[in-house]
């Protein structure tokens, strides 16, 4: 039986299979995880993909942090805030299970 949420991505030269109702959505932030992974891969020396991932990780969360801090100078600190770190923590979770799915592969 196929899984109908089951949504096939390449990240980083590797394919990940993600489940989610948006495909779009998902395979946006597959490609933007790709690419954030390499660019991180053609600034560094490392080529293990472990730590380039940690390092494009810690980038977007830097990047997620300064449009946090941003957001809520403009709604003086509304629930917005938490719903945006809501969404973090779950994107945060997804990639907790792709790393895990790769170090059981690997």
């Amino acid at each position: 039986m196929a899984d109908d949420n089951a949504i096939t991505v390449d990240i980083y030269d590797q394919t990940y299979r993600l489940n989610g109702n948006d495909r779009e959505y998902v395979e946006r932030l597959a490609a933007t995880v790709d690419a954030k992974m390499r660019a991180v891969a053609t600034q560094g020396r490392t080529v293990d993909s472990l730590r380039v991932a940690v390092l494009a990780a810690l980038n977007l969360a830097d990047e997620l942090a300064r449009l946090e801090e941003r957001y809520a100078a403009v709604t003086n600190g509304g629930d917005s805030v938490e719903s945006i770190r809501s969404r973090a923590h779950s994107l945060s979770g997804m990639l907790d299970e792709v790393l895990g799915e790769e170090r059981k592969a690997g």
